[in-house]
């Protein structure tokens, strides 16, 4: 039943703002800045109109709703991807562009420990132990972040293996870090 509900509220902010007269309505914000190898612009609309929402009641403080349109023009090439989001935030459209930004941020570096450091293939059971290894892993990405290996822009993973093959030539440069 709370599938069919998702899918409903999905669907009903979807078509809301996919209305023009509606997005005029909304408040709007956007930056444009150098990202994954090409120009991204990164819109931001934002609305507490929800009183038309028949599942505003499901969700205990809901206030505003957004939608995001990262645009990327990359090599004469666009790509655009649109997002939708449910908040408790008061309507600020500046404070959720931030919040979204900040989830990425966060994903993404879930992203790293799982892709490079393989976290989720790991099941210490131990709770003192598991929470060490999570921090020592953490340690690990942000080291590798700013670890130059020598070697043009690699791969966080491809300078994991270039360190675990060869430890000794990269120690000392990664604990001068």
């Amino acid at each position: 039943m709370r599938v069919k509900k998702l899918r409903s509220l999905y669907k009903d902010v979807k078509l809301y703002f996919d209305d023009k007269d509606a997005l005029s309505n909304c408040d709007y914000t956007k930056t444009v800045e150098k990202a994954h190898g090409g120009i991204e612009k990164r819109e931001y609309w934002q609305t507490v109109d929800i009183a038309w929402l028949p599942q505003r009641k499901t969700w205990a403080g809901l206030k505003p709703i957004a939608m995001t349109r990262n645009t990327i023009n990359k090599n004469d090439e666009e790509t655009s991807e649109t997002r939708y989001f449910i908040s408790s935030l008061p309507l600020d459209v500046n404070e959720v562009a931030r919040a979204i930004r900040g989830h990425w941020m966060v994903e993404s570096y879930h992203w790293h420990l799982d892709v490079t450091i393989r976290e989720d293939d790991n099941h210490t059971v131990e709770k003192q132990a598991a929470f060490n290894l999570n921090i020592i892993r953490k340690l690990a990405i942000n080291v590798l972040k700013i670890f130059e290996s020598g070697k043009k822009s690699l791969s966080l993973k491809m300078k994991r293996f270039a360190i675990g093959t060869n430890p000794e030539k990269h120690l000392e440069r990664i604990l001068d870090l």
